[in-house]
Order: structure tokens, then C-alpha cells, then sequence
């Protein structure tokens, strides 16, 4: 297999000679001369538009390199998309033993699977639910550790020092781990799986890319320690977003009865259910679970699985998830209320708890007159939004190109933590925002530092209480807490701080500081009306606001984010400006740049299918969006010339129609079926050959089994030996591919092509000449076909003009 290594390229970068570089190959061969043709006099913030990803391909043989001029299948390709993606096999396959299988099974066995899944469910919430528990209290002791450490060392020569040596004590071990499943589990320079929130990796999950090593133990394990010490290390940073890919790991390995990590099988324990169809559901509860377990947030979780997921759901599924969300909100209640010396008092219903809004003051209620307040913070959130993801986009390009190795990204972690540290002390020793200490305040965390006995820094408190507790102080503590200066000068500094922060090769989410960034200014407009002689402008009000539109701004989420907050707030009152401000910041966000994590998901070239196909798609058929010639196989077919279609290293296609020869006639082959490249590996494995069967006179006949037991990795081509007499042994292909593929006419517009992929999961859609499937296979169309196609805002019209 040839080693696919990935840097960044602008597409009008030439050599010393102003050609495009030579050897640089592009996705199934595309001239890299048209897109050069396309980057200039573009508007840069156009990520939809820029070609940021190049795939440079080192041959390992002289044959390999050989194939470096062979046709090219697809010419259009404006897209560049990362070859190491491939697509979830969701659509079940109904072959002969498929059938067999579930004829077999009665309506008990039906009923115990159904019984299965939701036994399944109610373990993913579980042990979420556990983890996000384990999670806030490790949290919770170290900070406290860490508090009275910096408080014993409140004299200025020993601040700054300690605050840099606490930050990176605990950062290093985070980072090390990071590095260190990287460095065994993939290639140097991609980005770590492990670090980040995950989410946008979850997001690609459910779309129905498979992500490599997203879902491994390995990874859980490295996400959970990392997130604690990145928290406790003070960075920029909240441990509510690596919740959701935590839960999606725990739902993928609890569905599948085994670990691979650890080599262990359980016997048959949920063996049915590994396959895509099934693992994907499972995940899905996983991701619900993980928002329900961060947020206290069930319904929110549902509808953030809903709205990344597919549109293909049924309403068991809905029903289980709603479950698994459930069980994890109230195992984290419960263990926490034991933690809390309060048994049974299950009022901590997720890591970050925002307080409840009462509506039991005129100051807290809104008025209709507010909302045009609130719909103006909202575009403030977009720009402030759009204003971040440009930003870190810029410093996710420079991190690709530059920073990609891991000494250097050990120094550039330990760079932030020194700068976070230091920042932090300069706004400490320069503010005089001094606040008497009383019973009233919300902070956990008060620091004296320059303040008068019997007072506290706010500014201090703000950096050294935990994000989630900060964002609370915010909202509930009592007015003129908070200096405006104070909010300003912290506004501005954990902004660049967040923005620098995320993209680091830690385990770290954007949630909190979002909302910690969202909740300063926002508290910040409060005090500013208030002091315009507004009684019913609340600073908690507008911070509440503020944080909204501040994480709208980044994240660009809008029905689920909205349920989220309204959830962790406890009050329905506020769903209203809540909706509007989300819808807003969204519209406004969305003018300048993408959602912070579609422009990683771009940058890492993932072949992401949106809900819908471009607007103006219509005039595109599926005859130039197909994939052309198909590499198609005999019904009954030569072992050779499977192996030989298999180890093609110019080719990786994962679905071959399979066809049959029409005898005595001219007429050409038609198609009959499609099979897997990994069904075909499984029965080279198991050299299920004509031959041999007819030789012997007892052959165990290959089942479901034997594919599941291969799930999910499966053998790559190269270690299937087969001699040269099994090289002209036939395979029969019949039992093994699916007889009823989906098929289209070429004439098919793209938007009805898209709508099939993403209303039924499918991986491959055959093209036909006519309408009926018994015709002459003309091309295939595959997710990565479709994804080319989606170049956002003005793409089609450069499509067209290319074309032309």
C-alpha cells in the first residue's frame, strides 16, 4: 500500500519553473494546472473555497511509480480529498446468507436483539455517565490543590513562577500522552486523534465517514486523562466537549462484545452487532449521552445526534438514545450526590451546571422590548464568532505546515501555558478590581493576591476558578461584582487566549470558553445599559445572552444547542431569545466564514456531506458526478483477477458491481449485484473456491460469522497469500454480494442522487444507461463523487465555468 502522507499546499503554488510541483497527485488523478486557475482573485475567507490540502504520494516500487500517468477517471475534480477516508457500510447487505440468517431467527430472537439494544443503551449511559463523574471530581481536587498552593505563594516574586510551573506540571503529562498514541497509531504528521474535542471527528462519524482509530480504548483512555490535566493546567479550555467523543468511544466498544486494543472477545456477547449499521446507531447513543452527561442536557443530546446524524432514523432508535441519555444524566447525579455527602439529592445534573434563572424578580424576567437587545448581541456573537474562526483557522494552517512535528508541538503546548500563566498574572497585578468578601458571591476559588484583608481580586477569581465555575459566577452573582473594566480587559485576553489554545495537541473543548467569553461581554452590555438608567437591564441576564450568542457565534449550532441551553438553565422562559440569538448569530457567522468545526473537518479534506445538495445543482447530472470506467467483476470470477483488481495500488475502490455475461448476443454485461472489497478479502481468507468445494466432500459453509469475526479491521490484500494454482480457481460470487443495489438512470440530477445518500447511508449508487437495472453499468457514484461538489458559497459557479 503506498504511504499517503498530507501537507498543506496553496493551489497556486508552483516550482522554480512555475509548473505545479511534479509527482504531487491529486485525488484520482486531477490536473492541479485547473485549480491554480481557480485560487486567484479569491477572497481568502472563503474556506469553502480555498484548496488548503495536498496529497503527495510516495511510491514504493518502480511499478508504483509507473502509475503515476495512468487516465484519469474523474476530470472535474475541483475538490482535493484525503485518500485514508472512507465511507460507513450502513446499508445492510442482503445476500444469500443475510436472508438465510434471518429466516432462520424466530420471533423470540427478534425480540431478545430489540432487548439487546436497549440493555446496550442503558450501559453506554452508564458508564458515560461514570466517566464524566470520575472526570469532575478528579477536576474538582486537583483545582482545590492547586488553589491552595498559589495561595500560600501569594507574594509577587513567587506568583508568576508558580503559575507557570502548576500550568505546565499539568499540561506535559497531557500532552505526552497525546503524542504518544499518535506516534504509534498514526502518521507524525496528521493531527492527533486523541486531541481536541473529538467533535468534529464524531460529526464526521455520523455523517457516515469512518474516521481511523476515532472509537479506540486507546483513545478514550488518552482523551480522559488529558482533558483533566489540560483543565486543572488552567489552559483556555472545558472538558464538555471531549464528553461527547468520550461517550461515542464507550458506545462503539460496549456494542461490540470485544475489545481489539486489549485482544479481548466475549465470547458471543453482541455479536450481531458488529457491522456499520448497527455501530453507527450505537455511537450515536454514545454522542447523546455525552452531551446529556456535560449539560444535564437529554433532550439536547438527542437532538444534537439528530442533527449531525442522518436523516434515516426510526423512532426506536430515537427512543433508545433518548434512554442512553437519560441513564447518563442521572448516574452522574447520583455518584455526585455521594460524592457531595447529599445521597439521593440528584441536583447536579451534568458537569457544568449553570444555576436556575427563577423568574421570581421583574430584574431577571425579560420584557418585549429586550429583544431587539438580544438580537443585536446576537450579531455581536456572529462577529466575534467569525472573527475566532478566522483566526484559528490561519493558526491551523500555520500549525500544518510548520508545527507538525512533535517536538515542536511539545514546545508550542508549553509556549501557551507559560503565555496563559504569565497573561493571567500581568492582568492580576495591573487590576484594582477589589470586591468584599461575602456570603453573597458564588466564587468557590477567592483569591486575595493585592486586594485588602477581607476583600478578593475579581480578575484573580475569574482566571483561577474552573471555566464552568466562573461562567457561573457570571450569570448569578450580584450586580456591580464585576467591574466593567475587569469583564473588558478579561474578555479580550481569553479570547486570543481560547483562540491559540484550541488546535493544540491536547484533549480540550471549545464549549466552556466560548460561553466564559460569551458570558464577560455579555455581562459587560448588562452593566452598560444599567448604568444608562435601565432597572430591567440584569447583568446575569445579558451574560446568559451574551454566552449564547458567543458559542452560536463559534460553533454555528442552532436546534440543539438551543434545547442545550434551555436545559441547563432550567427555565423554558428564555427559549425564545435564546432560539434568536443562536439563529443569528448563525446567519451573521455564516456570512463571513464556516462553523469552527466545519472548517477543521475541511481542513483535514473529509468527505462531509451536507443535508442538502447546492441550490443551484439541477443542471448536473449523475453521468458528470459519476466515477468512470468501473472496474466491474463476473458473477463467477477468476481468483487472480480478483487479487490482481484488489492490489491495483492505482485504484481504491471498496465496491465493484458485479455483472453477467448474456450468452449468444453481442449484447454487453448486466448487472446482477455488488459486492465489498472486505466481503472479498474474507473469502480469499477462507479460499472459498469452486475448486475446492467441488474436491472435498465435507466444506463448513462459510456464514455472517466468519465477516463479523474480521469487523472491523479487516486484512489488507497484502496478507492474503494465494499460489499460483488458486490463482486459476474460480470464485462464485452469487451467495456473497448484494442482488439488489441501488441503481440510477445517468440522467438522475445530482440533488436526487444526494438525497439517496444521505437519506439511506448508501456508500456506492450504481449509474445505469436506462432505467432499469438489468442495463449496461456505466459508473459509480461514491460519497467522496458528491463531496467535490459541495465547494460552497459561489463554488458551482466556478464548477461551471471550468466546465465551460
Amino acid at each position: 500500500m503506498a504511504n499517503i502522507t498530507k501537507k498543506v499546499s496553496w493551489s497556486s503554488r508552483a516550482d522554480e519553473s512555475g509548473a505545479t510541483a511534479e509527482g504531487t497527485r491529486l485525488l484520482n488523478g486531477s490536473e492541479p494546472r485547473r485549480l491554480i486557475q481557480f485560487s486567484e482573485g479569491r477572497s481568502l475567507f472563503q474556506i469553502g473555497r480555498l484548496s488548503t490540502v495536498d496529497l503527495e504520494e510516495e511510491m514504493m516500487s518502480e511499478e508504483q511509480e509507473s502509475l503515476r500517468g495512468r487516465p484519469k477517471e474523474i476530470p472535474h475534480n475541483e475538490k482535493l480529498l484525503s485518500l485514508k477516508y472512507e465511507s460507513l457500510d450502513y446499508d445492510n447487505i442482503e445476500n444469500q446468507l443475510f436472508l438465510e440468517e434471518e429466516r432462520r431467527m424466530g420471533y423470540m430472537n427478534f425480540r431478545c436483539l430489540e432487548i439487546s439494544r436497549w440493555v446496550v443503551c442503558g450501559l453506554i449511559g452508564f458508564l458515560t455517565g461514570l466517566i464524566a463523574c470520575v472526570i469532575d471530581i478528579v477536576v474538582e481536587q486537583l483545582a482545590g490543590i492547586k488553589y491552595q498552593v498559589v495561595k500560600k505563594l501569594q507574594e509577587p516574586g513567587w506568583v508568576v513562577a508558580s503559575l507557570n510551573g502548576l500550568k505546565l506540571k499539568e499540561l506535559l503529562p497531557s500532552h505526552s500522552m497525546v503524542r504518544q498514541i499518535q506516534t504509534h497509531c498514526s502518521e507524525t504528521v496528521d493531527p492527533p486523534i486523541a486531541a481536541g474535542s473529538g467533535i468534529p471527528q464524531i460529526k464526521c462519524y455520523l455523517n457516515g465517514v469512518k474516521i481511523p482509530r476515532v472509537v479506540r480504548l486507546k483513545t478514550l483512555l488518552v482523551k480522559v486523562f488529558g482533558v483533566i490535566c489540560s483543565v486543572v493546567g488552567g489552559l483556555a479550555v472545558g472538558k464538555e466537549g471531549p464528553m461527547i467523543h468520550s461517550g461515542a468511544v464507550v458506545a462503539a466498544g460496549v456494542s461490540q462484545g470485544r475489545s481489539t486494543s486489549l485482544k479481548r472477545d466475549f465470547n458471543y456477547i453482541f455479536e450481531y452487532f458488529r457491522r456499520d449499521t448497527e455501530k453507527r446507531d450505537f455511537v450515536s447513543a454514545g454522542a447523546a449521552a455525552g452531551v446529556s452527561a456535560a449539560f444535564g442536557a437529554p433532550i439536547g443530546g438527542v437532538l444534537f445526534s439528530l442533527e449531525e446524524g442522518a436523516s434515516f432514523w426510526n423512532q426506536m432508535l430515537t427512543w433508545r438514545i433518548f434512554f442512553a441519555s437519560m441513564i447518563s444524566t442521572f448516574t452522574l447525579n447520583f455518584f455526585l450526590s455521594i460524592y457531595h455527602n447529599k445521597p439521593g439529592d440528584l441536583s447536579n445534573p451534568g458537569l457544568i451546571n449553570f444555576g436556575r434563572f427563577e423568574n421570581n424578580s421583574q430584574s431577571v424576567a425579560y420584557n418585549l422590548y429586550e429583544i431587539p437587545f438580544f438580537i443585536a448581541m446576537g450579531a455581536i456573537g456572529g462577529l466575534l464568532g467569525a472573527l475566532f474562526n478566522i483566526l484559528n483557522y490561519w493558526l491551523t494552517i500555520f500549525r500544518i505546515r510548520y508545527v507538525h512535528r512533535p517536538c515542536l508541538q511539545v514546545m508550542e503546548a508549553m509556549l501557551v501555558a507559560a503565555v496563559t500563566a504569565t497573561v493571567a498574572f500581568t492582568m492580576i497585578y495591573f487590576s484594582n478590581d477589589c470586591q468584599p468578601l461575602s456570603s453573597e458571591h458564588a466564587e468557590e476559588y477567592p483569591l486575595q493576591l493585592f486586594c485588602a484583608d477581607g476583600e478578593y481580586n475579581s480578575m484573580a477569581t475569574a482566571f483561577f476558578n474552573t471555566p464552568e465555575k466562573s461562567v457561573r459566577s457570571l450569570f448569578h452573582n450580584q450586580p456591580r461584582t464585576y467591574n466593567p473594566l475587569t469583564l473588558g480587559l478579561f474578555t479580550l485576553t481569553y479570547f486570543l487566549l481560547a483562540c491559540w489554545t484550541y488546535g493544540l495537541a491536547v484533549s480540550a473543548g471549545v464549549f466552556i470558553p466560548s460561553l466564559l467569553i460569551g458570558a464577560a461581554w455579555g455581562r459587560l452590555c448588562g452593566i452598560l445599559l444599567a448604568s444608562s438608567g435601565s432597572m430591567w437591564a440584569d447583568p446575569g441576564k445579558y451574560a446568559l445572552i451574551g454566552a449564547a450568542a458567543q458559542l452560536g457565534g463559534i460553533v454555528r449550532m442552532t436546534l440543539s444547542l438551543t434545547v442545550i441551553m434551555v436545559e441547563a438553565t432550567g427555565n423554558v422562559t428564555y427559549g425564545l431569545p435564546i432560539m434568536l440569538v443562536l439563529m443569528t448569530a448563525k446567519i451573521v457567522g455564516d456570512y463571513f466564514v464556516e462553523g469552527l468545526y466545519d472548517i477543521h473537518i475541511k481542513l483535514q479534506s473529509v468527505p462531509f456531506l451536507h443535508w442538502e445538495a447546492p441550490g443551484t445543482s439541477h443542471w448536473l447530472t449523475a453521468r458528470e458526478v459519476m466515477s468512470s470506467p468501473v472496474t466491474c467483476l463476473n458473477k463467477i470470477e477468476k481468483v487472480g483477477t480478483i487479487v490482481d483488481t484488489l492490489s491495483n495500488t492505482s485504484t481504491n475502490h471498496n465496491g465493484f458491481p458485479v455483472v453477467v455475461q448474456v450468452t449468444g448476443g453481442d449484447e454487453p454485461a448486466k448487472l446482477c449485484g455488488l459486492i465489498l472489497r472486505s466481503q472479498l478479502i474474507v473469502l480469499l481468507k477462507h479460499k472459498v473456491f469452486v475448486e475446492l468445494a467441488r474436491s472435498r466432500l465435507t466444506q463448513r459453509k462459510l456464514q455472517l460469522k466468519d465477516f463479523r469475526d474480521a469487523y472491523p479491521r479487516f486484512p489488507p490484500i497484502q496478507s492474503i497469500h494465494v499460489s499460483q494454482d488458486e490463482r486459476e480457481c474460480m470464485m462464485d460470487l452469487t451467495e456473497f454480494m448484494n442482488p439488489t443495489p441501488y441503481t440510477v438512470p445517468q440522467e438522475t440530477s445530482l440533488p436526487r442522487v444526494f438525497k439517496l445518500f444521505r437519506a439511506l447511508g448508501l456508500r456506492h449508487l450504481v449509474v445505469v444507461d436506462e432505467e432499469n437495472r438489468d442495463s449496461k453499468v456505466v459508473g459509480l457514484v461514491t460519497r467522496k463523487d458528491l463531496a467535490r461538489y459541495h465547494l460552497g458559497k459561489h463554488g458551482l459557479e466556478e464548477l461551471q465555468l471550468a466546465q465551460t
